[in-house]
C-alpha cells in the first residue's frame, strides 16, 4: 500500500523553474532557454531584456524559483544558478 508520498520528476521540477523565471520582469519570455537539476542544485538559463539590471534580475529569478519550487513541490534546492545566455532587444 502506498505510504502517501509521491515523487516529482526532475523534468517537471525543471519546467517549474523555467515557469517561475519567466515571471520575473526583465526576463525575455519569448526565448525561455530551460533549466536542469543536478542533485539539489538548479541551473536556470534565461535571456534578459536589454537595459535590465542583470544582477537584480538574477537575484529575483533565484528568489522566484526557490519560492515556486517550495510552493508547488515542497522542494528546496541548495543552490539556484542563473545563467544569462543572451541579452534581447
Amino acid at each position: 500500500m502506498p505510504d502517501g508520498h509521491s515523487q516529482i520528476s526532475q523534468d517537471v521540477l525543471a519546467r517549474y523553474a523555467v515557469d517561475a523565471a519567466a515571471e520575473v520582469r526583465g526576463v525575455h519570455t519569448k526565448q525561455r532557454r530551460g533549466a536542469k537539476l543536478t542533485g539539489s542544485e538548479v541551473e536556470v538559463h534565461v535571456v534578459v531584456d536589454y537595459g535590465a539590471n542583470i544582477p537584480t534580475v538574477a537575484a529575483e529569478v533565484q528568489r522566484r524559483v526557490s519560492d515556486y519550487l517550495a510552493q508547488m513541490a515542497d522542494a528546496r534546492p541548495d543552490a539556484i544558478h542563473v545563467v544569462v545566455d543572451d541579452v534581447q532587444r
